[in-house]
């Protein structure tokens, strides 16, 4: 295993490629392209009712929410700290002492919400307490927009991958998230995940221990992409993973697509959920009633920091 000391975090920071934007900037002098300097920002942690049932169960899931992002979603419902850097500095310290306090509070995970950027400092923590005073398990909550050198640091410290697949068009990735070669380099990406968890367990109490789950969030007017999405899912891990189809996308900011600014119709996921079936998929989550709401968007509190 890795040691994650201040000169190792130094060097990557000081040349940075945490991500596949590879901006190869010195954070210790300017922003990187996801707008992160060398110093950790979280802009909020809470005990999460709203993750996948096997994540959150009946206490909720220890979120840690990070500021900034790596990829640049024009209908990012959490803007305010993934574009607009919403968010406390906070020291390597604290960042132990909150993920000892949602252990405390009863959270059945640690979910690292957009970590790529803050790797290393979160690795150098995880290194420190993993097994020893953090008993429950680790998600890793990504965009997938990952350098597979990121995701090596993270071995053997994350149990769980939390691993949205955006997009199957790369010209949707360009276009609303202004990244070339999604699909390949998320593909790759999770295939390494996969590679390092294997397949998912579920204890007897309903709870995910490992494994993999991927999102598949789908976007108004695109129900091709997301069955194509699906569709390279089942063929390629069949039912060793589990896939969450979500209908929960909220038009929070105007945008200049106009179907971007309206919701799913319940017609739209229910083709989606059909050609799933037809697929032979087994192992998915699907979405019913209100998930759609800007209730499910976390109201960032800085004062719990």
């Amino acid at each position: 295993m890795l040691e994650y000391s201040r000169g190792f975090i130094m060097n990557i920071l000081k040349n940075c490629m945490l991500c596949p934007r590879n901006c190869g900037v010195n954070r210790y002098e300017k922003v990187g392209a996801c707008g992160a300097t060398d110093k950790l920002r979280i802009a909020y942690y809470s005990l999460h009712m709203w993750e996948e049932p096997v994540l959150s169960g009946e206490k909720g899931s220890g979120t840690i929410f990070f500021s900034h992002c790596n990829l640049k979603c024009i209908y990012c419902q959490n803007k305010k700290i993934s574009l607009d850097g919403y968010g406390k500095i906070v020291s390597h310290k604290k960042l132990k002492e909150i993920i000892l306090k949602l252990q405390e509070m009863g959270a059945h995970n640690i979910n690292l919400v957009t970590p790529t950027h803050y790797v290393p400092i979160i690795a150098k923590v995880l290194h420190r307490i993993k097994d020893k005073e953090l008993k429950i398990p680790v998600v890793y909550n990504t965009s997938s927009y990952e350098n597979l050198g990121t995701l090596m640091m993270m071995k053997n410290l994350v149990d769980i991958y939390l691993a949205d697949l955006k997009y199957y068009d790369d010209s949707l990735a360009l276009n609303y998230s202004g990244c070339k070669n999604y699909f390949d380099t998320a593909t790759m990406a999770i295939d390494e995940m996969f590679r390092q968890v294997g397949s998912f367990q579920i204890d007897d109490d309903g709870m995910m221990k490992k494994g993999l789950i991927v999102r598949v969030l789908i976007l108004p007017g695109h129900t091709y992409d997301a069955k194509k999405i699906i569709e390279y899912l089942y063929h390629t891990y069949k039912d060793q993973i589990l896939i969450s189809i979500m209908n929960q996308y909220t038009p929070v900011n105007p945008c200049i697509y106009e179907n971007l600014n309206r919701h799913v119709t319940e017609e739209e996921y229910n083709e989606v959920i059909q050609y799933a079936l037809e697929l032979g998929v087994n192992n998915a989550f699907i979405q019913e009633g209100e998930a759609a709401s800007e209730s499910f968007i976390p109201d960032f509190d800085m004062s719990i920091l």
